[in-house]
């Protein structure tokens, strides 16, 4: 393993917090991510990690070599994409995190043509309705929605989502349909969490311009947005999503739309990727092609640095 090569390892054991999940992410055994330090140490003359049996962190000395590699590679993956067709031709392995129905319904059935225009990338893209931790579990960027709350990301506006808020038709039979903001109050709505937060139990409206939330009665909490659909579907309780979403089930009648008069938040969606990582070709093209194809599907809108 080569010098930058060694760096690289470094600055990934050092953000993940383990020497297992920086090895994983670019794919080498955890043997050779092992003595590939301990070699980078020897050389040096100093510790750089201190290690214990539940996680793995830098010294003062590491800390400070930690920095000064992250400007030194971003700089090296700048100067080769100016010397070389490596910015119209990427290469190597980028790591997409998706929410599920982002890359079900979105991105999946259109990345063919992202492969056609850029073969040499080999893409892993995981997908699901947990926030992943970029620098953790070693993601190049996320597609995600609502405003980002981590400054250390850089955020590229993709779309806005159209808010609403429905339930099945046995649904509103049997409880009514409410008709005022403050009714939600009275009614049943599924909640739903994420990862290690409290479940969400609220449904969003806009009211003189202010977004006011109103917690629901409810019995049943899912995790992911397709349980939450099909439990709206089952006549559990209120949903609120983004319409394109339910289309199918709004134009059907499966699903019905409630407060159709009131205003929601709308919801934007972004994609956001590690300051450092901006200068990468790989995550360059892939954010450019991002921003085309929800172009196309949503109509433009203005891109965003955060």
């Amino acid at each position: 393993m080569d010098r930058f090569d060694a760096m690289a390892l470094f600055v990934r054991i050092v953000e993940s917090g383990s020497f297992t999940k920086a090895a994983n992410t670019l794919d080498i055994p955890r043997a050779t991510a092992t003595l590939a330090i301990q070699q980078l140490e020897s050389r040096l003359g100093v510790r750089l990690l201190e290690r214990t049996t539940r996680q793995v962190r830098p010294t003062a000395e590491g800390q400070a070599f930690h920095e000064r590699c992250v400007h030194l590679l971003a700089e090296l993956e700048d100067a080769e994409a100016t010397l070389h067709p490596v910015a119209s031709n990427p290469r190597g392995v980028l790591r997409v995190e998706l929410h599920g129905t982002h890359a079900s319904r979105i991105v999946l059935p259109r990345l063919d043509e992202f492969h056609a225009r850029y073969p040499a990338l080999k893409l892993v893209v995981t997908s699901g309705d947990r926030r992943v931790d970029l620098i953790g579990e070693g993601a190049d960027c996320a597609v995600r929605s609502g405003e980002p709350a981590d400054s250390s990301l850089v955020a590229r506006r993709l779309t806005t989502f159209e808010q609403v808020i429905c339930a099945s038709p046995a649904y509103l039979e049997r409880m009514g349909t409410p008709t005022t903001p403050a009714a939600l109050r009275t009614h049943h709505g599924v909640h739903f969490v994420s990862g290690h937060n409290a479940p969400d139990t609220a449904l969003d409206l806009v009211i003189d311009g202010q977004v006011h939330s109103f917690t629901t009665e409810g019995w049943l909490t899912v995790n992911d947005a397709e349980s939450y659909v099909v439990s709206a579907l089952q006549g559990y309780g209120l949903i609120q999503l983004p319409r394109f979403r339910l289309d199918a089930e709004l134009a059907s009648g499966r699903l019905v739309e409630v407060l159709a008069d009131w205003k929601k938040p709308a919801l934007p969606v972004n994609v956001v990727y590690l300051q450092r990582r901006q200068l990468s070709p790989r995550v360059r093209v892939f954010v450019d092609w991002l921003v085309g194809i929800y172009a196309e599907r949503f109509g433009e809108e203005r891109s965003l640095s955060r």
